[in-house]
């Protein structure tokens, strides 16, 4: 009989780390509402069958100004928080979070005026992690 891998408790927001982005130290809120995990873009564009991004912007901790190239990502229609169907880049990178590296998925969208710039979606939740809502930030950076 296989053993049942132990899930790690996380808080409602955490810091993470995201080495294919050139991204240290992000807050990242957890949303056990969104399928898949969404970070936050201030340029992208396809070009040539490659994808420039640029994530993040100023306002963010961990802001990289660096423009990154992608040949492989992938387009699919998503249906936003407010309901709205969009058309979305998804790429796939490593993030380190709560002491776990987990390859994961994520789509790329505009959220300059949210508070965190990476949300956490069910996708990579429900194969590593418990969420405690009253919690935040209980791993150190």
């Amino acid at each position: 009989m296989l053993e049942k891998k132990e899930k790690i408790l996380i808080g409602r927001r955490e810091t993470a780390r995201l080495p294919d982005f050139g991204l240290e130290n992000v807050q990242v809120k957890i949303d056990t509402g969104a399928y898949t995990s969404s970070i936050h873009v201030s340029y992208c564009k396809e070009n040539n069958g490659r994808l420039e991004v640029v994530f993040l912007d100023d306002k963010h901790s961990g802001f990289n100004p660096e423009h990154l190239f992608f040949d492989d990502f992938r387009i699919r229609k998503v249906k936003s928080s407010t309901g709205v169907v969009q058309s979305r880049y998804f790429i796939s990178g490593q993030i380190f979070i709560a002491g776990l590296l987990i390859q994961t998925e994520f789509s790329l969208t505009e959220r300059k005026d949210m508070r965190f710039p990476i949300l956490i979606g069910r996708k990579l939740l429900n194969k590593h992690f418990i969420v405690e809502t009253s919690k935040k930030y209980t791993y150190p950076k």
